[in-house]
C-alpha cells in the first residue's frame, strides 16, 4: 500500500529567491510604485509594453541605465512625462473627471465681470481668506 503525499506547488510557502543585498536603483523603484499604483503586476506591464517580464523585473531591481527608448515607452504607457518616471517631480496637473466644481464655476463666471467688480471680489475674497486658519 502506497502512502498518499499531499501535492502542494514546488514554491508553496518559500520565498522568493535571496534578498537583494542592495537597494532596487531608482528608476526601478519609481517604475515599480508606478506599476503597483495601477494595480499590474510584472507579467501584465510587460504584456501591455510588448516586453517579456523578465525584463520588467530586471529594470525594476538592477537596471541603472535602461535605454531611453525603452523608458519613453513605459512614461507614455503610464501617461507621465520621462521627468516624472525619472524623478520625484509632482504629476502634472490635469483636469479632473466630471462637472467643474462651484468654486471653479463662480471663477469662471468673475472673470466676465468688469475690472473694477473684479477687484471688489477679489477683495472680499482675500479678506475672508486672510481670517481663515
Amino acid at each position: 500500500m502506497q502512502a498518499h503525499i499531499p501535492f502542494f506547488p514546488y514554491d508553496w510557502g518559500m520565498p522568493r529567491g535571496p534578498k537583494p543585498s542592495k537597494p532596487a536603483p531608482y528608476f526601478g523603484q519609481r517604475l515599480a510604485a508606478f506599476r503597483a499604483a495601477k494595480g499590474l503586476s510584472q507579467a501584465q506591464l510587460g504584456e501591455a509594453l510588448g516586453m517579456k517580464r523578465d525584463l520588467i523585473a530586471y529594470y525594476e531591481r538592477a537596471a541603472k541605465n535602461p535605454r531611453i527608448e525603452q523608458v519613453k515607452r513605459i512614461a507614455d504607457f503610464f501617461g507621465v512625462t520621462v521627468g516624472e518616471l525619472l524623478k520625484d517631480t509632482p504629476p502634472r496637473a490635469t483636469a479632473k473627471p466630471g462637472p467643474a466644481s462651484h468654486l471653479e464655476q463662480l471663477a469662471a463666471r468673475a472673470t466676465k465681470l468688469p475690472r473694477a467688480e473684479q477687484k471688489a471680489a477679489i477683495k472680499m475674497l482675500e479678506g475672508l481668506l486672510a481670517t481663515a486658519p
